[in-house]
C-alpha cells in the first residue's frame, strides 16, 4: 500500500509542472527577425519541468514589457532540430540574439530580475 502511495504521490507531482506552450521558432521568423535587426529571445522547456514552467511565465510577462523584442520559444524533446541548429543543450535555456550573433545565454535561471537584466543589457 505504500508504494502505491508514493507511486500516484510522484505521478501527481510530476503532472503537477507540466506546462501549457507551444513551439513559436521557426528558422523563417528567426532568420526574417535577425535580417530586421530585432533582437530575440529564444527560450528551450520541456513539458514536465519546473524550472521551464517557472521560466515561461517571466518570459510571458517580459513579453508584455519589451513590446520591441520578438520571443520565440521550443519543446526541446521534440524539437531537437531546433536544439542542434541553436547548440543548445538543455532545457531551461535562454539565448538572446542581436545583429545576428548570439549576445546572452542563460541556463536554469529563474531569477526574474536576472533574466530581466540579460534582456535588458541587449537592448
Amino acid at each position: 500500500m505504500k508504494k502505491l502511495l508514493i507511486i500516484i504521490f510522484a505521478f501527481i507531482s510530476f503532472n503537477a509542472y507540466a506546462i501549457e506552450e507551444k513551439t513559436t521558432f521557426s528558422l523563417e521568423i528567426f532568420n526574417e527577425a535577425q535580417k530586421n535587426g530585432t533582437i530575440v529571445v529564444i527560450n528551450s522547456w520541456n513539458k514536465s519541468c519546473g524550472t521551464c514552467a517557472a521560466q515561461i511565465i517571466i518570459l510571458q510577462e517580459a513579453k508584455e514589457k519589451f513590446k520591441n523584442i520578438l520571443f520565440l520559444s521550443y519543446e526541446q524533446t521534440t524539437n531537437e532540430d531546433i536544439a542542434k541548429l541553436l547548440d543548445i543543450d538543455f532545457w531551461t535555456t535562454i539565448v538572446v540574439y542581436k545583429n545576428n550573433k548570439e549576445v546572452a545565454r542563460s541556463i536554469g535561471q529563474i531569477d526574474k530580475s536576472k533574466i530581466y537584466s540579460i534582456i535588458k543589457k541587449n537592448i
